[in-house]
């Protein structure tokens, strides 16, 4: 069976992942993270399939019990009949280039359910917590029928809000006694959350990170009537406790989004970031192409003796990689 997903032409792949086949959707995947020749046939064959899921990220400090909250959220969701994804973007080895924390380690009560599909990826080095390949991959979840798509981060600061432009909802976790009032009030972490979770709240002090989150989600507060106010939700995952609340602080949320219209405009800035990321990438592509070549060259040797200056440089190399 694994012989015959890994030969498996697109179509084929894409017949099967619909089906519901967890190899099929993980060729997939490996594909998408592999920068495969095949990605753009496989990005077209999956496009008219795309749109359809919730999405959903989850960030929070080391230690807050993200992917306790993961799996527990993930039970939450199939009790209610919604089939599940899940990217649990991990550090990458130094070594294989792979994520560090496997599938079955995290989430493993999850593991045999055919409603589910867990897949860790790797950073692979790459800013914002987020693998590079996340967006490809929550595509890839999103065609195979997925109805909710959980993509849990490695960690929360400046680096990591990046989740908040690849997800609808954005849910930042919190937990008594580890300083999270300075943790929320790092640059762009506030901004950035639709839900806050206060995990661990059978916690000495819980009481009181939850009365500082209000505190400073109100300080400078310039909503207008109908904004979106984030909502706030105790849980103890461990227990299963608190999560069908942050379920409907989610729906609550979604409905907000689409009477809005602000679903609809999340998407479209996803997609032109996505669109922006590819070309980017494409340029660096053949500007590495030309790094050794004698152009690049000459016009160092330009800017060096100051006959030109580098942003002329650039717009002559940009012209000659672009044949613009």
């Amino acid at each position: 069976m694994v012989t015959r997903w890994r030969s498996a032409g697109v179509p084929e792949l894409v017949a099967g992942a619909r089906e519901g086949h967890p190899r099929a959707v993980a060729r997939l995947i490996s594909l998408v993270e592999d920068a495969s020749p095949r990605l753009r046939e496989v990005m077209a064959a999956l496009a008219p399939y795309t749109g359809h899921a919730s999405v959903v990220g989850l960030t929070g400090a080391p230690g807050v019990g993200k992917s306790t909250s993961t799996s527990a959220l993930v039970g939450a969701y199939r009790r209610a009949g919604k089939r599940v994804g899940v990217l649990a973007v991990d550090p990458s080895s130094p070594f294989s280039g792979g994520a560090l924390l496997g599938d079955r380690i995290r989430m493993g009560e999850h593991a045999g359910d055919p409603g589910v599909y867990i897949r860790s990826m790797a950073t692979r080095g790459h800013l914002g917590g987020l693998a590079w390949a996340a967006p490809q991959a929550v595509r890839v979840l999103d065609a195979a029928g997925c109805d909710v798509i959980l993509v849990e981060t490695v960690g929360v600061g400046q680096s990591e809000v990046e989740i908040a432009a690849q997800a609808d909802t954005t849910v930042v976790l919190l937990a008594p006694g580890m300083g999270d009032g300075v943790q929320a009030a790092k640059a762009g972490i506030l901004e950035i959350g639709d839900v806050f979770v206060v995990n661990k709240a059978d916690r000495d002090g819980a009481d009181a990170t939850v009365r500082e989150l209000h505190h400073m989600l109100g300080l400078g507060e310039a909503r207008a009537a109908g904004d979106w106010r984030p909502s706030v939700v105790r849980t103890v995952a461990a227990r299963g406790e608190g999560l069908d609340e942050v379920v409907g602080a989610l729906e609550k949320h979604r409905a907000w989004m689409e009477e809005r219209g602000e679903l609809a405009a999340r998407r479209l800035r996803r997609a032109a970031r996505e669109v922006e990321t590819i070309a980017v990438t494409a340029l660096r592509e053949r500007m590495a192409d030309v790094r050794g070549d004698a152009r690049l060259a000459a016009l160092a040797e330009r800017i060096a003796a100051g006959a030109l200056d580098p942003y002329a440089a650039a717009d002559e190399l940009v012209t000659a990689v672009t044949g613009g």
